[in-house]
């Protein structure tokens, strides 16, 4: 690696003004996870990094607000998410979603922020959050805005963030009665990366589906719901067929990409058949699988 500066501020504001907007250069550094695998293979040279580590105090807090809402900050580790009994209590899925993240090594040190912020659309937890409504609040030189999660990502490894700005909180809605999964389709070992993510959230009325999430990642250039097959559950009847019509909906929309883990036609069927899948396991209450 070339030599670069390691600067490690103490406050929030002080990370912010040691970024440079106008260099790309100049990067955020948490738990270093995914920067350091390309800082050692040559595929990003830093000129500066600004650590993160001395803001792990103040912004890794987990909690519950009074209207539900559960608040996870930027530098929490992904083992401590794992192991919260405030996720656990508001969205389960997350916690299920956790144990087959990679490994306890990785989740012992990437934050939650880092693993949004990278734009990696492997990763699991991305379209688990999106298909739960969750928003990142986000600080820069402008002030703070919050950013859906499903708006957050541009395409392959982008974001809208600027290059100044640091997301500093995680926000998932109260989940009400809602039921969530998450699926991934692995080519190697259980926890590797996905060859497909398919994240579900659903709201029923009786017998019938009142609203749904359908979300897919790794497939595509960025986790994305498929409006497609929502619409094809909202008001249908639960059963095997709406599931069936609603991963034909997935896949007649969703446009996939081919890389080492399958080509585009192979990834599009197993939208098909696990979009049916994730549907079933999260009415059937057993939420993540793999």
């Amino acid at each position: 690696m070339t030599p670069f500066e390691l600067l490690e501020p103490a406050s929030l504001g002080e990370a912010i003004t040691l970024l440079d907007p106008d260099d790309a250069a100049v990067r955020p550094i948490a738990g270093g996870t995914a920067l350091m695998l390309m800082m050692k293979a040559g595929v990003f040279r830093p000129s500066r990094l600004v650590s993160l580590r001395k803001l792990a105090a103040a912004q890794s807090r987990i909690a519950i607000a009074p209207d539900g809402t559960l608040s996870i900050g930027a530098m929490a580790p992904l083992a401590r998410v794992e192991r919260s009994a405030e996720v656990a209590r508001c969205a389960p899925v997350i916690s299920r979603t956790m144990l087959r993240l990679s490994n306890i090594r990785v989740r012992n040190v990437a934050t939650v922020g880092g693993c949004l912020a990278h734009g990696d659309p492997h990763m699991d937890l991305p379209p688990v959050l999106i298909a739960l409504g969750a928003y990142v609040s986000v600080a820069g030189s402008q002030g703070e805005r919050k950013i859906a999660v499903e708006s957050l990502f541009a395409g392959y490894f982008e974001t809208v963030l600027e290059k100044n700005e640091l997301i500093s909180e995680l926000h998932i809605p109260a989940q009400g009665k809602s039921c969530a999964a998450y699926m991934k389709v692995t080519t190697g070992s259980a926890e590797d990366w996905p060859a497909l993510g398919v994240a579900v959230s659903l709201t029923r009325d009786g017998a019938a589906i009142r609203s749904a999430r359908v979300v897919v990642s790794a497939a595509t250039e960025k986790a994305m719901r498929l409006g497609a097959a929502e619409q094809a559950l909202a008001g249908a009847e639960i059963g095997e067929r709406t599931f069936g019509r609603a991963g034909e909906a997935a896949a007649a929309e969703v446009e996939c990409i081919s890389d080492v883990r399958g080509s585009a036609p192979y990834k599009r069927e197993l939208v098909r058949v696990f979009v049916a899948r994730a549907l079933h396991q999260a009415l059937d209450g057993t939420g993540a699988t793999h």
